[in-house]
């Protein structure tokens, strides 16, 4: 029977209460009864623990600007499903969910009849993203990886244009290892013998993991080190740096005030000059397409003094506290929110110690992932208490009050920061509409 987008939606929201995580072997066999979609197109595969998402929508943007069709594939949504896949730089239409949906979910039953078990949800949606993209006849698609590399859905694609590596922190310890070299070795899983690979270095740990896995597999590598960035003005709403590849010095401008923005910037940059001149991408394109990006939650101002940035890891929370001083040193009200699986007792006392907070409004993000707004604020006041801090703590439970609360009690010309979970940074832009400061 015909799903309306609304019964698709419930129906695909459903699938994580009863499948489990399957293999890549059990990924690539869905994908084959599907007509192995995923190898219609050049691919750049990009895993990570920090701005994978951001180094895609990079990437992206000067394809486009290049003239080139492209296909988007991020995760989580923050609004909507059809965040997920983008073709041309615009999320794909509802109908086209449905239809992918479809022919998804007949593969999956038919798998099912052969004793076979229900792909997964990001099983699921990664087919749906590759069967929208091939409808498109799209030229390249950016694939973000879930969780981890190794084992993701998304590393059945075995001839990938290039791979990219962002930062490393420790994250989802109980499914990747407790340690860097843990985390490092399964994103690198997605490496693939003599493909480029261009990573980030700021993780000494990770970077030799990164390195020797590179050349066991004989491929080409393109580090990037933060000492070849220079940022040559930062206004708070954009940022123009230069970048030092070893062959050439580049200048650009991203319409981001945030720090980390520009090393997220640099390994795109990197990854562009790897296929510039075989792809055919003009110089300028690139300098356009970077200026003209669009990548929602991160240090997002959605109104004056409003900032949106999803700080979801303890190394994002770092990063998070350093862009919030570029932009302010005054003290200044945080919204936040955080999973269950997260770290978020060391992402708490770090918030505490990082800077001034005049109030800290603690809340909860929907579903069963989320903390509960009485743990979170328990947990505040606890450490507040231990280290002798006298900012006001607040908690709300709902998101709605607890923004419209943020914004009633911070004082004229006062800075708002509303960080934390991507959950919650999505809750967020849906109560404001996705507005931006311009």
């Amino acid at each position: 029977m015909m799903k309306t987008y609304e019964e698709t939606l419930d129906w695909i929201l459903e699938i994580p209460r009863f499948t489990v995580k399957n293999t890549l072997e059990h990924t690539g066999e869905f994908l084959a009864r599907l007509g192995n979609p995923q190898n219609e197109f050049k691919v750049i595969h990009v895993a990570g623990s920090n701005g994978k998402g951001s180094v895609c929508a990079y990437i992206d943007s000067v394809l486009r600007a290049a003239g080139k069709k492209t296909g988007l594939f991020t995760s989580p949504h923050l609004v909507r499903l059809e965040e997920r896949f983008a073709v041309n730089g615009k999320s794909c239409a509802p109908q086209e969910v449905v239809w992918a949906a479809a022919l998804a979910e007949q593969a999956a039953e038919e798998m099912e009849q052969n004793g076979l078990p229900h792909p997964s949800f990001f099983e699921f949606v990664f087919a749906m993203g590759m069967l929208i993209f091939s409808r498109h006849q799209v030229e390249y698609a950016v694939l973000e990886t879930g969780l981890g590399g190794r084992l993701d859905a998304t590393n059945t694609v075995e001839h990938p244009l290039l791979t990219i590596i962002t930062s490393i922190s420790l994250e989802h310890t109980e499914i990747l290892g407790d340690t860097l070299e843990k985390i490092a070795l399964e994103k690198a899983g997605i490496l693939k013998k003599h493909v480029p690979v261009v990573y980030d270095t700021s993780c000494p740990e990770a970077e030799k993991v990164i390195a020797g896995r590179a050349d066991v597999l004989k491929c080409p590598t393109y580090p990037v080190a933060g000492q070849k960035i220079k940022i040559l003005l930062n206004t708070g709403k954009k940022i123009d740096f230069s970048y030092d590849s070893g062959y050439d010095v580049m200048e650009v401008e991203i319409p981001f005030g945030a720090p980390y923005q520009a090393q997220n910037a640099a390994v795109a940059l990197q990854a562009l000059k790897c296929i510039r001149e075989t792809e055919k991408i003009p110089r300028e394109a690139v300098r356009q397409g970077m200026a003209g990006v669009r990548w929602k939650g991160r240090m997002q101002e959605v109104q004056p003094g409003v900032y949106f940035d999803g700080a979801h890891n303890l190394a994002g929370i770092e990063k998070f506290l350093e862009a919030a001083g570029q932009i302010t040193e005054e003290s200044a009200v945080l919204l936040f929110s955080m999973v269950k699986e997260k770290d978020y007792v060391h992402a708490a006392e770090r918030l505490l110690t990082g800077r001034a907070w005049e109030e800290i409004i603690l809340t909860s993000v929907s579903g069963s992932r989320g903390l509960t707004c009485e743990t979170l604020t328990e947990l505040f006041r606890k450490l507040a208490e231990e280290k002798h801090q006298t900012v006001k703590i607040t908690g709300i439970e709902k998101t709605e009050q607890a923004f419209a609360y943020a914004l009633s009690c911070r004082k004229p010309g006062q800075k708002l920061f509303c960080a934390g979970s991507l959950y919650l940074i999505g809750e967020l832009e849906e109560l404001t509409g996705g507005m931006q400061s311009d």
